[in-house]
């Protein structure tokens, strides 16, 4: 779904590792005798200290996963009236299918940590899913669990496992098939050429414009895929990758990402309580939002700060898919870096997510969410970062628009 993900949280910067290489420099010292010159004898010479690259996961002992104050996976979300053990069933099966794949076969052949292979991590969703069907209640599941699964914690962005959490959505929005004088603001799919532009690629600002509605006179005429009302929409669909879409006509249908430019993510929210427009304290994707319906001429001045331009097809009513081309499950899946996280393994989350709460309040709960890994995202980098998958329409987004905070993530794998 999301080649660029949400960030909802609005953050000014992003951890990311970058490995270490070493050079073994050589001298050579001459012989120091006056009979027939010698060759030079090379003397090596020891390389400097370099730092060891830390793996982003590190296994962690029984005891400091069920210790006397809490044992991890207390998952109490998937029994009662409003269960969603179904969801999560649904998900695990979707893992299952990208791991039968020869993508998945490539990229494990070349995973860091040796002992997360594809054939463990298979066989963990496997007796994972086994165990979800057969227990009874969170307690049945969190001893069966503890029994036979081995915990991985991220180390998170201070080595210590505290990993920033954002949520993302699929929003639901209006729109034409053809411009008119009140839906103005183009959507465009991916040029076919684009694999061949030259880097560094067109900024957002030289493909659409300042205003946004330059792109169909120029570079991007005649890649128009839908028109909407409101500049935001199409912007937003931008971040969040992904949206279900009611034509004008009546009719329904859904996008999804299909390429963008090679730029990194900015926050415009940053990029406000940087110039002092907005307190960064607080400041959520609401608050953005609504700032920019009482000054819409701002829109101009740091929609294009976002140098990023992103690419859409059109994908008939069909879910949000994540980066491993299987469809992503509301508050069931999560997108991390996937250079250094399994991709579709089972996972772990503990943070505060906001809950609807009555007379349309929203309440942060702190709970532990078994998931699994789908997705990634161009502002996800790191083993700091978490992106939750909150679901599709506007209460997905009021809740993905207010979460955040810091948690910790593990991987579940079957003991060996």
């Amino acid at each position: 779904m999301r080649k660029t993900l949400a960030l909802f949280s609005l953050s000014l910067g992003i951890a990311c590792t970058n490995p270490v290489s070493s050079v073994l420099a050589q001298v050579t010292i001459p012989l120091p005798v006056p009979a027939p010159a010698a060759e030079p004898v090379p003397v090596p010479v020891p390389p400097p200290n370099t730092p060891e690259v830390v793996p982003a996961l590190q296994p962690i002992s029984p005891e400091t996963a069920c210790n006397s104050q809490r044992c991890l996976g207390w998952d109490e979300q998937l029994w009662g009236r409003n269960g969603d053990r179904q969801a999560l069933l649904t998900s695990i099966d979707h893992s299952l299918r990208y791991l039968g794949t020869n993508r998945a076969a490539e990229i494990y052949a070349n995973y860091p940590i040796k002992e997360i292979t594809l054939d463990r991590v298979r066989r963990s969703l496997l007796r994972f899913r086994q165990l979800v069907v057969s227990s009874k209640s969170a307690a049945e599941l969190q001893a069966a669990v503890h029994r036979e699964f081995a915990f991985y914690q991220s180390t998170g962005n201070d080595g210590k496992g505290t990993v920033k959490f954002t949520a993302y959505y699929e929003p639901v929005y209006t729109a034409s098939r053809v411009r008119t004088s009140v839906y103005r603001y183009p959507m465009y799919r991916v040029p076919p050429d684009f694999k061949e532009w030259k880097k560094p690629h067109p900024k957002r600002v030289e493909l659409e414009g300042k205003d946004g509605l330059q792109g169909h006179k120029g570079r991007l005429r005649g890649l128009e895929m839908l028109w909407f009302r409101d500049r935001l929409e199409p912007y937003m669909i931008q971040i969040q990758g992904s949206a279900q879409i009611r034509l004008t006509n009546g009719q329904r249908t859904s996008v999804g990402f299909a390429g963008g430019t090679d730029y990194p993510w900015t926050s415009i929210g940053g990029e406000l309580a940087k110039d002092g427009k907005l307190p960064l304290s607080g400041l959520t994707m609401p608050k953005l939002i609504s700032y920019f319906r009482r000054n819409p001429r701002e829109m101009n001045n740091y929609l294009p700060r976002w140098e990023r331009f992103v690419f859409f097809q059109e994908t008939n009513g069909a879910p949000a898919t994540g980066s491993i081309n299987v469809p992503v499950t509301a508050e069931r899946s999560i997108a991390t870096d996937k250079s250094l996280m399994p991709p579709g393994a089972l996972a772990l989350i503990q943070n505060a997510f906001p809950f609807p709460a009555g007379g349309g309040r929203l309440e942060r709960r702190r709970v532990d969410r078994f998931v699994l890994d789908q997705d990634t995202g161009s502002a996800i980098r790191g083993p700091g970062r978490v992106d939750y998958f909150m679901g599709t329409g506007k209460l997905a987004g009021d809740r993905a628009g207010i979460t955040g905070g810091n948690g910790s993530l593990y991987y579940l794998l079957l003991r060996e």
